[in-house]
Formats: C-alpha cells, sequence, structure tokens
C-alpha cells in the first residue's frame, strides 16, 4: 500500500470520490473553480492494482488563535474512500501520514469536524468543542432596556474590515478560532441568504456583529459576537426587530456566551452537542509555546502518542523551559524520574486547548499521578476558553 499527494492532474478524481462518498453534485460550470481551490490543499491518495483512486484526505494549511498567539494548524478534511475499499486499512494509513506530512510542515495541531467522535480518538483526536443551539418561540422575543447604539447592515458584497475586526478581538479571548482572511469570509462564511448586522456604540465603534438569515418567517442566527455586553443587548433587540417577520428564532452560539442567562425569561430550548475535534501534532512545539502558569515548580508529563511516536517520551515543566527526555540513537535512553503524571495526546489537546481542566481528567481516571502533582497541572494551565465557528 502506497500513500502520495494527488497531483493536479488527478484533481477531477478526487472530485468524484468526494461527490460519490458525501452524496452530492459539483456543477459541471464550478469544476474549474473548485479544481483552483484544490490547490491550496495537501491532498493524500491511496490507488488500487489498476491505477484507480481508491481513498483520499486532505490536509489544509490554515492558522487558529490560541488566545492573542497564532499557530499554524492542519484542517483534516474530505477522507473518504469507496465502498468497495473499506476496512482495509485505507484511512488508517493516511492518516498516519497525515500526521507526518503536517509535522513535517510545522502544523503543530490539527482540527477536523469528525463523521464519528470514537473513530478519530482512535487517532489522538479530542474534543475542542461544543456548540449550543438556542431556540425562541415568538413569545420570547421581548425587547431589552434601549441601547444608545446603532445597527447597520452588510452583506457578502459589503463586507469590511470592520467585522473581521470584531472577529478577530473575539477570537483572541479564547483558543481554537480560526484565522480567517477576507476571501474564507467571502468563500467560506457567507452564503447566498446571508446578512450581517453590526453593532456600534454612539461612539461609531463596532462592538459587535450578527451573521443570520430570515426565511419561511423563521431566522437562522449562525454567528453572533459581542465584545462588550452593550452590543449583546444591542444585537438582542436587532432581533427582537424581526417579531413581526418571524415565528421562531434559532441562535448557534459558543458554549460559553452567556446567552440566555441575561434574558427576562431564559427558560428556552437548549441543545449541546460536541462540535470540531483537535489534536497536538507536535507535543514538544507545543509545549513551547504554550503560556505556562507557574513557571518555577517543575513538573514531569509522560507522554504517550501511539500514532505519532515522534510525542512519546516524558517533559519536565519549569523554570520558563521545557526538558525533553526521549529514546536517544544508538539505543541510549535517558530516564526521567517515575513521578509526575502519565497521559495520553489525547488528554494533552484537551487540556491544552482548554476543553477539560487537569482536574477534570484525573476524576475520570484520564490522568495518572499523585494528587499534588495534579494540583500543580492544576496551577499551570490558566483559565482559557475553546471556541471555534468555522466548518470545513
Amino acid at each position: 500500500m502506497q500513500v502520495r499527494e494527488i497531483t493536479e492532474n488527478e484533481y477531477l478524481e478526487a472530485m468524484k470520490l468526494s461527490m460519490y462518498a458525501f452524496q452530492y453534485k459539483i456543477p459541471e460550470v464550478d469544476i474549474p473553480a473548485r479544481k483552483e481551490s484544490l490547490k491550496n490543499h495537501t491532498i493524500l491518495g491511496i490507488w488500487d492494482e489498476d491505477d484507480n483512486l481508491a481513498a483520499k484526505l486532505h490536509i489544509m494549511p490554515l492558522t487558529i488563535f490560541m488566545k492573542d498567539a497564532e499557530w499554524k494548524m492542519g484542517g483534516i478534511a474530505g477522507v473518504a474512500s469507496y465502498p468497495e475499499f473499506r476496512r482495509n486499512g485505507y484511512v488508517n494509513a493516511l492518516i498516519i501520514e497525515s500526521l507526518k506530512h503536517m509535522r513535517n510542515s510545522n502544523m503543530i495541531v490539527s482540527l477536523l469536524h469528525p463523521f464519528d467522535i470514537s473513530f478519530y480518538r482512535k487517532y489522538g483526536w479530542e474534543i475542542l468543542s461544543e456548540q449550543k443551539k438556542l431556540t425562541f418561540e415568538k413569545a420570547n422575543l421581548k425587547f431589552l432596556e434601549t441601547q444608545t447604539g446603532f445597527i447597520k447592515r452588510y452583506s457578502r458584497e459589503s463586507h469590511n474590515e470592520e467585522i473581521e475586526m470584531i472577529y478577530q478581538q473575539f477570537s483572541t479571548q479564547h483558543t481554537g478560532m480560526l484565522k480567517r482572511d477576507t476571501n474564507w469570509w467571502k468563500k467560506h462564511v457567507y452564503n447566498e441568504d446571508s446578512q450581517l448586522a453590526v453593532y456600534y456604540h454612539s461612539s461609531n465603534e463596532a462592538k459587535g456583529y450578527l451573521l443570520y438569515q430570515v426565511k419561511d418567517r423563521k431566522m437562522e442566527v449562525e454567528e453572533l459576537v459581542a465584545l462588550d455586553h452593550d452590543a449583546r443587548k444591542g444585537l438582542w433587540n436587532f432581533i427582537c426587530q424581526h417579531d413581526s417577520m418571524v415565528e421562531t428564532v434559532t441562535m448557534t452560539l459558543a458554549t460559553h456566551d452567556p446567552f440566555p442567562y441575561f434574558l427576562p425569561q431564559p427558560k428556552v430550548k437548549n441543545e449541546l452537542a460536541p462540535y470540531f475535534m483537535a489534536r497536538v501534532v507536535d507535543a514538544e512545539a507545543c509545549l513551547l509555546k504554550f503560556p505556562f502558569l507557574q513557571e518555577n515548580e517543575p513538573l514531569f508529563l509522560h507522554l504517550e502518542d501511539t500514532h505519532a511516536p515522534w510525542n512519546n517520551g516524558s517533559y519536565l515543566l519549569g523554570k520558563g523551559e521545557i526538558r525533553v527526555f526521549k529514546e536517544k540513537t544508538g539505543g541510549q535512553c535517558v530516564h526521567p524520574p517515575k513521578k509526575g503524571i502519565q497521559l495520553n495526546i489525547n488528554s494533552l489537546s484537551a487540556i491544552l486547548f482548554g476543553y477539560k481542566r487537569p482536574m477534570e481528567l484525573f476524576e475520570m481516571g484520564y490522568l495518572k499521578g499523585s494528587k499534588t502533582e495534579i494540583d500543580l497541572f492544576e496551577k499551570k494551565i490558566p483559565a482559557i476558553k475553546s471556541s471555534f465557528f468555522d466548518f470545513f
């Protein structure tokens, strides 16, 4: 079984496999543009004995915010195989090769949208964030006190830098948020029916936005980003202005968003579900970049990573540096002390992105160590919140 990169001449075969596996059709007129977009991907493929494409996987070179820092990220997408080649280990081979490729390309973390969480957990990806979906009936659309700010509406055609700055300021308050350029906004955020409303303070400072669409007497809020509570209330009042046009409003939000707590009637339908998954690709690089607290207190992490063996080893955190203990060439090995915390790559990923705290994972049995060491690990991890809005 050989894994190699798909060439431009083979893009159409990759597209055919996607259409078959994901059950959609690309209009003939859109094929040239779709081929052009694939030039930004690395596509790994496996061929059968007759040189037919059997399975593939896309790696998208992207960047995420880890609060105010930017990390290179490999976005995994388009993982597919024809049914006659399934359960032959093809996807397993593609995933392992993708991890090697991402590491060699300095993509220190990876994100993906899982078709099945348990499947990707086997390979080291862990839940990054959850989304909550609120459903408001018309009777719930009650105005809050009048705000001094005002609303301006935009579309894909009138999209501007102010909108991007609101998103970026919000993103630097979280971990995992995708860094978007203007092209990404126009191609991947807006759709044909999207509207975007920006809330401005009375001083003309943009402080929040609402990405939404109204159709068939339903309002669907796809993104709500508020940099302060004044903007949050102003955007809610704008939603309420649609009370004569809609029967229901659905709102997809980051888990940590305070909606609907501050509303007069917060008892609304609230659905919570895991969304994207994340994985540490290069543990040493991630630990070096992570803003640990209590840097003068030493702590050993003993890490296990079945599918990215370069991460296996022990890491000493402390004194503002990371010391790594791994097997050396020639069969010699530097042995760290047995004390410390034992964990796998899934748990490390959940902790570094802020989805779970060390003590939570310890109580569920995912971390092994003394209570004193777990307490120290807790103190080293800043209070961070993971979030992700996009899809690929």
